[in-house]
C-alpha cells in the first residue's frame, strides 16, 4: 500500500477527508471454541483463480471464490488500483491469503476445519455498496458450515 506522503496532494487530502461509517449494530457473535471452528478467509486483496477474469470497477463485480485445494501458482492478484503494492504477496502468497497457516492450525488441532472455499474482494471499492453481496456471502458461507471467518484487509 502506497504511504499517504507518497500521494499527490490532491489524492491524499480526498483519503484524508473521507468520512468513516458508523454501525448501529454490534457484527461480533460468540462462537463455539476454537478447535471447533471451520474458518474461512477472506481477504480485499482482489484475488483470483488464474482462470477467473480479473476484477474490473464494474458494478457487480465484488468477489471471487477460492477453492481450499488452490495452488501458489493459481492465484493471482488483479487488484484495480495503480497503488497496491504487490511484493508482499509475490514473495509470500500468506501475506493475503493464509491458507497454509490456517492448514497448519487445522492439522494442530488448534481450529477445527479448513472451509472448502475462501472469498476475496478487491478493496479499492466502496464498502457502503457491498451489504447485499456480504449478506450473499454470509448465506453461503453457512451452507459450508463456516462458523469463523479470517479477515484479511489488505
Amino acid at each position: 500500500m502506497v504511504r499517504l506522503e507518497k500521494l499527490g496532494a490532491d489524492e491524499r487530502k480526498n483519503l484524508e477527508n473521507l468520512n468513516c461509517p458508523t454501525f448501529e449494530t454490534q457484527p461480533w457473535v460468540e462462537g463455539p471454541p476454537l478447535n471447533e471452528r471451520r474458518v474461512a478467509i477472506i481477504s480485499t486483496a482482489g484475488l483470483h483463480r488464474r482462470e477467473d477474469r480479473p476484477f474490473t470497477r464494474e458494478p457487480g463485480d465484488y468477489y471471487r471464490i477460492i477453492p481450499d485445494d488452490i495452488k501458489a501458482n493459481g492465484l493471482v492478484m488483479s487488484h484495480v488500483s495503480l497503488g497496491f503494492d504487490r511484493s508482499g504477496f509475490q514473495q509470500d502468497w500468506n501475506v493475503v491469503f493464509p491458507i497454509d497457516r490456517l492448514r497448519e492450525l487445522a492439522d494442530q488441532g488448534i481450529i477445527g476445519s479448513v472451509a472448502s472455499f475462501h472469498y476475496s474482494f478487491m478493496g479499492a471499492d466502496d464498502p457502503m455498496g457491498w451489504e447485499q453481496p456480504a449478506r450473499l456471502l454470509a448465506s453461503t458461507l453457512k451452507k459450508d458450515s463456516v462458523n469463523a471467518v479470517l479477515l484479511v484487509p489488505v
